[in-house]
């Protein structure tokens, strides 16, 4: 075979070297334009993991993971969405408003970021600031269902009950199987005393959601407030059985049993929420009523301590007690509770009726009428007030301001100060 000369091989080869430069480059752009699909791949594999774990308790880090990976790659209103989240379930509120706002600056439309971004404002008492977001993400999606329901539980919380009813409405009208929502707008139906209407969502609640403990103890609450006692029972008995351990469904079962006058069937069930949870200071203090009502005193302001001992500003707790030590003779040890109740809320009534007594009781009739004046100025129809400052007066030997508070007591209805007005009060 016949060679090429060296030179003329030499002069072909810098023809040939375009060609082969030529398909290097055409690979390069190849492999260019698909770096970016294989990086959003990756984006969108890491996201949809960290969606699958978003609501799964424990993996709150494991998200925070997938979504700072996300973002070494580029910035993702998603990625900011779903830390932030998970933030916020671990507790760190602060830090979650700071990715819910990233993932707003990304994504000015995202209604779910200004929802949850008002949970966490809420959570750290910004209700305003709350309240603001949730109007957003609704102006962004009127139907967004749980942005109603949240705004309308800030409302509720700053004691604006109408306003929270309106909420509620909202969200029921948008999803009508919302048991959430009933359950919400039954508690503020009942605190604006519109009893009825709060069993009516009550049942509604359970229609949807059978198993709701926390409703059938709210639609109990509500039968007893219509006197309905033996219904409330039934009620309780049913959270019970859903859920045994729930301490509140024994205290509200005690508490109706006990106006039955089953006394001991009630500290029965205040003995079993104590078992449930020790640190309940109310299952002490109903407790101790009872124990009162039964004759045992000491056991009475036994548990009455130990209420106050878990709730120092329990003021009921204190009133009890004192009635209690007063009822043993120890009238120093009443006037020390009842001023300490009445210290925690100087509208409390009964807290200077039983301090009055106890002031009298020593002999201090005008600290003991200082006191029924006290009760009578916060309660001006109260017919014990007048009762026992008509007998403060008639002590100090007062007996025409006797009579004037017996008539005003006998006109409230209290049928001893009539008679006394008949036997001790002559011509007017």
């Amino acid at each position: 075979m016949r060679r090429l000369p060296a030179l003329f091989t030499a002069l072909l080869l810098p023809a040939a070297q375009p060609l082969l430069w030529g398909t290097a480059l055409s690979t390069a752009s190849l492999l260019v334009s698909e770096a970016p699909a294989r990086a959003q791949s990756s984006i969108d594999a890491l996201l949809e993991k960290a969606r699958a774990l978003r609501d799964k308790k424990g993996s709150e880090q494991e998200v925070i993971k997938l979504a700072n990976q996300v973002l070494a790659i580029r910035q993702s209103a998603d990625a900011y969405y779903l830390r932030a989240f998970a933030k916020s379930a671990l507790g760190d509120k602060q830090g979650a408003i700071a990715d819910f706002n990233q993932a707003i600056a990304i994504n000015p439309k995202d209604g779910k970021s200004y929802n949850n971004r008002g949970n966490a404002k809420s959570a750290l008492s910004d209700k305003q600031g709350a309240i603001a977001d949730y109007t957003q993400a609704i102006a962004i999606n009127p139907k967004y269902a749980n942005a109603y329901r949240n705004r309308g539980n800030v409302k509720y919380d700053l004691g604006d009950k109408q306003g929270a009813i309106a909420d509620y409405t909202q969200a029921i009208a948008i999803n009508s199987k919302d048991a959430d929502a009933y359950y919400l707008r039954g508690n503020a139906k009942y605190d604006l005393g519109d009893r009825q209407g709060a069993i009516a969502d009550f049942n509604q609640a359970i229609a949807i959601n059978p198993k709701d403990a926390a409703a059938y103890i709210q639609r109990g609450i509500g039968k007893s407030a219509l006197g309905d006692k033996q219904g409330a029972i039934a009620d309780f008995n049913q959270a019970i059985a859903i859920n045994p351990k729930d301490a509140a469904a024994y205290i509200q079962r005690g508490i109706d049993k006990s106006a039955l006058g089953d006394k001991q069937g009630a500290i029965a069930d205040y003995n079993q929420a104590i078992a449930i949870n020790p640190k309940y200071a109310d299952a002490y203090y109903y407790r101790g009523i009872d124990k009162s009502a039964l004759g045992d005193k000491q056991g009475a302001i036994a548990d009455s301590t130990q209420a106050i001992a878990i709730n120092p500003k329990d003021a009921a707790a204190y009133i009890q007690r004192s009635y209690d030590k007063s009822a043993l003779g120890d009238k120093q040890g009443a006037i020390a509770d009842s001023t300490q109740a009445i210290a925690i809320n100087p509208k409390d009534a009964y807290a200077y009726i039983l301090r009055g007594y106890a002031k009298s009781a020593l002999g201090d009739k005008q600290g003991a009428i200082a006191d029924y004046t006290q009760a009578i100025a916060i309660n001006p129809q109260y017919a014990d007030a007048y009762r026992r400052r008509g007998i403060a007066f008639e002590d100090t030997g007062d007996i025409g301001s006797a009579c004037q508070d017996w008539r005003k007591a006998a006109s409230l209805g209290d049928p001893d100060t009539a008679d006394w007005v008949k036997k001790e009060c002559l011509a007017g």
